[in-house]
Parts: structure tokens; C-alpha cells; sequence
């Protein structure tokens, strides 16, 4: 590798003062020891206590939804999410193939079948354009609905991902669902704290998915968290989310399938400590890119993707796009081998075994941008 690469792993580990750099790492202090501590004693650990409730509640102010309902994770949320908003077995889901599979699987979990559309070079998620192009290739109505011509299935919603925290084009999908007449459902799994033209992501479509993974710009450990503006879905949500059981005294009555996914007491008590410090930890990371901008400069053939226009990122994974002077692979061996850890984009998901053979539009960016892409630790600097 030459020798501004070299220069590029002293600098990142001196920044971090480690000699191994993680990708991204949770930040606790005394604050989470507390009210974990305060969970565990009050004995109220599992899916009912007060940390869950204000969680919910402190969640639905910090996004700007009126509910928001906490989950087990985030692959949990948009599978509920997906399910109140009435998508079935056998409806065709638009998403892109750039995004983690978890997108896919609650897709599948109903039966659905998902629909890989392109992504736009200057978000990383779904390219409108391309979108609408595609539809009016292979879309017809009968009724209301919006038929793929090619398998006769109806194709109920789209599901723009906001990859690494990057808003979507979210005006522009809204128009094309509804003028299609296609549900909006937000992956806004890694964009909390992410801003569209000053409207916090997760708070466009009908319902939103969000997930507090330990990796995620705050944690609960596992967690995810269902945000709608609807009371009436955020009720059923909550309904099913907790075994559909009617709310009794005593009484065990269930009046549908419902799903054991409600996130326990203590992980709300870890989330609610970990939303106090929301505000830090984006400074955090805005200052880190700040710093990776200056890095980058001097390597020839990399830029470091910026947060597009209209937007306010959380930068929850600093992202490197490299030409294609570069072999990827090389690039990662040897940032990992320096201690830097480094990873590509997930595989795209037509690339996948369980979903080679789903409806694809082209794919050329994505496929393009899937030997280009590199993560590079993204870790808050200091303790907040």
C-alpha cells in the first residue's frame, strides 16, 4: 500500500489512542450503571416498568412521531411494522438491494416477496428516479392497486433504508407512493438522530423501524423501536407486540397470533440513559468526520461520503468510497492488519442465496458501489 495509507492508519489509531480501533463501539458511563442499577433493584427487569414507558415516551419526543413502541430489535420492528400497515403473503415490497438483510427478512416473515430497486450515488439509498423509471417498465393498475406485470403480484409498499445514518430522498419517494398508491415504510434502523430538511428521519412514512444494537449510534443492548403517527397502528402494534394479550387483571386472553417482542425494562433503562446523551454523541461524530475530511485529502482516489444535501447526518458509520484504481479487498487487509478495523457494504441482497431469484430492477450503482465501499471505525472520540 503507499505510504499515505500507512500515514492514514498511525493517524486514525493516534487519534483514538489505541493500537486496535474498533468499528464502532458503545459509549457508558455512571449514568447507565445507575438506572440498570435502579432496574435490577426494583426487581422490574423484564417487559413491564417504568423505563419502558418513558423510553417510549422520550423516544416519540426526540423523533417528533406521537408513538413510538419499543421491540426486542430492530428486525422485530420492521417486521410489526410491515404487518399493521397491512402488508401480506405474496405482496411485492420495494427496497433496495444495498442494505443489511434484516430489510429482507421482515419481508419474509409475512410471506412478502422483496423487490430490489438501485440507489442513488449521492444518498446510498433508493434513487427516486430510477424508481418511477422502473415502475412505468413493469408496473400496470388494476383497481388500486399497483400490479408487477411480470409475476401479477400486487406491490404494496417501498422501504427506503437511510444507509449509515444518510437521509434518503424522502419528498420525492412520498410522491411516487402517492401516485402509485404504495405504502411508505422507513428502515430508519441506523439514522437516529438524522434530519430531512429539519424533520427527524423514521417521521415520513407510516411507520418507521429503528434499532438499538450495540453497534447503533445509542444501544439498549439488543432493542428496536416502532415509530408511527398513528395511534390507532400504534396501538395494534403495541397489542401484538406483547402476545396480542387482552389487558386483564388476571385473565390470559389472546385474541390473535400475536409475537413475544416487547422490549424488557432493563434494556429501556440502558436506552434512556444512552437518549440523554443523543445530542453528544452526533457532535461527536460530526467532529470525527471533520477529521477524516483532512485525512482523506491526502490519499489519492478516496473521497469521504458526506451527508447529501437537505440533510443533517448522524454519521453513525464514517464511509469511504474508493475508485477503481483500488482492489477493495487489498485496501481492508490491510487496514485491518494495521489494527484499523475496516469493513465492506453488506453483500447485496440479489447477490444472496435466499434472494437470488426476487423481482430486481438494474442494478448497476449498487452493484458498482459494492467493491467501492469501505467503513472505518466510527466511535465516539471521548466519553460524553
Amino acid at each position: 500500500m503507499r505510504n499515505e495509507w500507512f500515514s492514514f492508519t498511525s493517524e486514525v489509531k493516534k487519534m483514538y489512542e489505541k493500537d486496535f480501533v474498533a468499528l464502532h463501539e458503545p459509549t457508558f458511563t455512571e449514568v447507565e450503571v445507575d438506572y440498570v442499577t435502579d432496574c435490577i433493584k426494583s426487581g422490574w427487569v423484564s417487559s413491564v416498568g417504568k423505563y419502558v414507558e418513558r423510553f417510549e415516551k422520550e423516544l416519540a419526543e426526540f423523533t417528533g412521531v406521537k408513538r413510538a413502541i419499543a421491540v426486542v430489535n430492530g428486525t422485530a420492528a420492521l417486521h410489526i411494522a410491515l404487518k399493521v400497515v397491512g402488508v401480506k403473503a405474496e405482496d411485492e415490497v420495494f427496497m433496495p438491494s444495498l442494505t443489511f438483510v434484516a430489510t429482507a427478512n421482515a419481508v419474509s416473515y409475512l410471506g412478502a416477496v422483496p423487490h430490489f430497486v438501485d440507489v442513488s450515488e449521492n444518498t446510498l439509498g433508493i434513487d427516486p428516479v430510477k424508481l418511477e423509471d422502473h415502475i412505468l417498465r413493469i408496473g400496470d393498475f388494476k383497481g388500486n392497486h399497483l400490479i408487477n406485470k411480470e409475476t401479477g403480484r400486487i406491490i404494496r409498499a417501498v422501504v427506503p433504508m437511510h444507509t449509515f445514518g444518510h437521509p434518503v430522498e424522502i419528498d420525492e419517494l412520498q410522491v411516487i407512493c402517492k401516485k402509485y398508491n404504495l405504502i411508505l415504510i422507513e428502515d430508519a434502523a441506523e439514522s437516529l438522530g438524522s434530519y430531512y430538511k429539519g424533520k427527524h428521519t423514521g417521521s415520513f412514512g407510516k411507520v418507521s423501524a429503528l434499532s438499538f444494537n450495540g453497534n447503533k449510534i445509542i444501544t439498549t443492548g439488543g432493542g428496536g423501536a416502532i415509530l408511527t403517527n398513528d395511534e390507532d397502528i400504534a396501538d395494534y402494534a403495541k397489542h401484538i407486540t406483547t402476545t396480542a394479550k387482552i389487558p386483564h387483571r388476571w385473565a390470559y386472553n389472546h385474541d390473535e397470533i400475536g409475537y413475544n417482542y416487547r422490549l424488557p425494562n432493563i434494556n429501556a433503562a440502558l436506552g434512556c440513559a444512552q437518549l440523554e446523551k443523543m445530542h453528544n454523541f452526533i457532535e461527536h461524530k460530526r467532529k470525527i468526520t471533520s477529521y477524516y475530511e483532512k485525512l482523506v485529502k491526502n490519499i489519492a482516489g478516496v473521497q469521504l461520503f458526506k451527508e447529501p444535501e437537505h440533510t443533517k447526518s448522524n454519521y453513525w458509520l464514517q464511509t469511504l468510497i474508493l475508485d477503481h484504481t483500488y482492489n477493495r479487498d487489498e485496501v481492508l487487509d490491510f487496514l485491518n492488519e494495521q489494527g484499523v478495523m475496516s469493513r465492506p457494504i453488506w453483500t447485496p441482497l440479489h447477490l444472496l442465496t435466499p434472494y437470488s431469484n426476487m423481482p430486481t430492477a438494474n442494478l448497476s450503482i449498487t452493484d458498482d458501489l459494492n467493491s467501492l465501499i469501505i467503513n472505518i471505525p466510527s466511535t465516539p472520540l471521548r466519553e460524553v
